[in-house]
């Protein structure tokens, strides 16, 4: 095939391709808050144990952190107050400002050493089981969506032959180690869940004619960015879990952002243009945002 076909045959292949593949699959992140985080376990409480200072339970919030960062879809909020804010909030969980809250908890922590002693040579392995449960709750039902416990281990051996090798010490780092490799198991299966549901959003306010939504840049919501806004389903009781239903809502129509304002994610709102039915703007809590 000539130089020229093959020019001419990428080119058409570029314009034929869906823009997903172009331009890559844009994602809107959702906010997550890592509330209490606790260690239910026994190993390292002493007489003078401090919970909140629990070296065990901060390493597993830090290590689930980093991971959920790294995978680019969520914006982390910070929470050390989280359980009083959720006290407060009682029934109405989206002053919270989290789409969803990550609860959890180390359930099993154990260290062993172990050696073997020959004639000429001798081997030492240190040994770290670690257990760890969470749960994802929606903030928007106030539903445990999301509950499963995996276990993780990590382990270092030295070697010494003839009195010539090294020795292995206590390696404070197989606890992380150990930690790390459970909750690895269990983070897919978190940001699964959180993405297999649509982000929603919500109209703050109308000024002047324009629509203040939440949400802004860090979330990835851009000028030029559509949404669907719909009134709220009616909510019922299911009697067999007890639990409420928000039957599916009614689209009035869309918006579309024009601005984006505020400094961080916590703060961040944008201005949008709307078309559609007419809503009623006394009762704007009666309506959300979707992406279409």
């Amino acid at each position: 095939m000539k130089k020229s076909n093959l020019i001419l045959a990428f080119l058409l292949f570029i314009l034929c391709v869906p823009s997903t593949y172009a331009q890559g699959e844009k994602t809107l992140k959702r906010k997550v808050a890592i509330g209490r985080f606790t260690n239910e376990t026994q190993y390292g409480k002493g007489i003078f144990y401090d919970r909140e200072n629990d070296p065990m339970r901060k390493q597993a919030m830090d290590i689930l952190s980093s991971k959920l960062a790294a995978s680019g879809k969520f914006i982390l909020l910070e929470r050390d107050d989280l359980d009083v804010i959720v006290e407060e909030a009682g029934s109405d969980m989206k002053k919270i400002g989290a789409d969803y809250i990550i609860l959890g908890s180390i359930t099993q922590f154990g260290r062993k050493t172990e050696g073997d002693e020959r004639i000429f040579s001798s081997t030492k392995t240190q040994t770290v089981e670690a257990a760890v449960n969470v749960r994802l709750v929606d903030v928007a039902s106030g539903l445990i969506i999301y509950s499963d416990e995996a276990k993780g281990q990590a382990e270092t051996s030295s070697k010494t032959t003839l009195g010539i090798g090294g020795t292995a010490g206590f390696d404070a780092t197989l606890s992380d180690k150990a930690i790390s490799a459970a909750l690895t198991q269990l983070v897919e299966n978190i940001i699964n869940k959180c993405m297999d549901k649509p982000w929603r959003g919500y109209v703050l306010t109308i000024e002047d004619g324009d629509y203040v939504i939440s949400g802004g840049a860090s979330q990835g919501i851009t000028p030029g960015s559509k949404f669907g806004l719909y009134k709220k389903g009616r909510t019922v009781n299911n009697p067999q879990t007890g639990t409420n239903v928000e039957l599916p809502g009614k689209k009035m129509g869309h918006v579309t952002v024009t601005a984006n304002y505020g400094d961080t994610p916590e703060t961040e709102f944008s201005f949008a243009a709307y078309e559609g039915e007419t809503i009623d703007a006394e009762h704007l809590e009666n309506y959300y945002l979707m992406e279409e």
